[in-house]
């Protein structure tokens, strides 16, 4: 299952680095850069190419539709006890406000 999950993150990533002309790691390294949940980037460059390369994911943004589809691609369940929150099964004890 969580092979099938990187197959699909891992597509998603090939067919919007076609899109946009940017590389595989620039798209990664990019939709990182704008999750709010992510406080920082760590980039493992092991050479000087591969760190310009890295840094080329700066100054540039996925645009809405990109950014949709690597989150679906990635989206996992929460384990228990949160995924009754996040499907909504305790939705009537905790109503929205009026």
């Amino acid at each position: 299952m969580e092979d099938e999950r990187l197959y699909r993150i891992v597509d998603v990533l090939d067919e919007i680095a076609e899109e946009t002309g940017k590389s595989i790691p620039q798209i990664a390294l990019n939709w990182l850069l704008g999750r709010s949940t992510v406080s920082s980037v760590l980039i493992g460059a092991r050479n000087e190419a591969q760190l310009r390369d890295n840094l080329g994911a700066a100054g540039w943004q996925l645009d809405e539709e990109q950014t949709r589809r690597l989150d679906e691609a990635s989206r996992v369940t929460p384990p228990y006890p949160y995924y009754p929150y996040w499907n909504g099964q305790f939705a009537e004890r905790n109503p929205v406000p009026v």
